[in-house]
């Protein structure tokens, strides 16, 4: 057996490219088809727009506090937490007066 190392995906940080969202940075760790891992790096009053997904995905929240809604429900979030978008379902990940760096697990098929 041959152990390969590969650089991750996109490791620098980078603004999150996606209309509606503001004063967020993100980074890929892993993409490979339709598994991505993804690091979302929000500073206080960031946001990203409300969308849905059309898997399932996984927010960890790493450090810091912030909050997500879910078809409108919004629920506080801080490190050591985590919540699962339901496929299909608009949401939103947010900050208000504190930073936040979160985990996005999203895995399709």
């Amino acid at each position: 057996m041959t152990v390969e190392v590969k650089p991750a995906a996109r490791w620098e940080w980078s603004p999150l490219p996606r209309e509606g969202s503001r004063k967020v940075d993100f980074r890929v760790l892993h993409a490979q088809g339709d598994h991505h891992a993804i690091m979302l790096r929000f500073d206080p009053d960031g946001t990203i727009d409300e969308h849905p997904h059309e898997a399932p995905v996984v927010v960890v929240c790493l450090e810091g506090a912030g909050y997500t809604s879910v078809e409108g429900e919004t629920v506080p979030l801080k490190a050591g937490e985590q919540v699962t978008w339901p496929a299909g379902e608009s949401h939103r990940l947010w900050t208000e007066s504190e930073p936040m760096t979160t985990l996005l697990l999203h895995f399709q098929g």
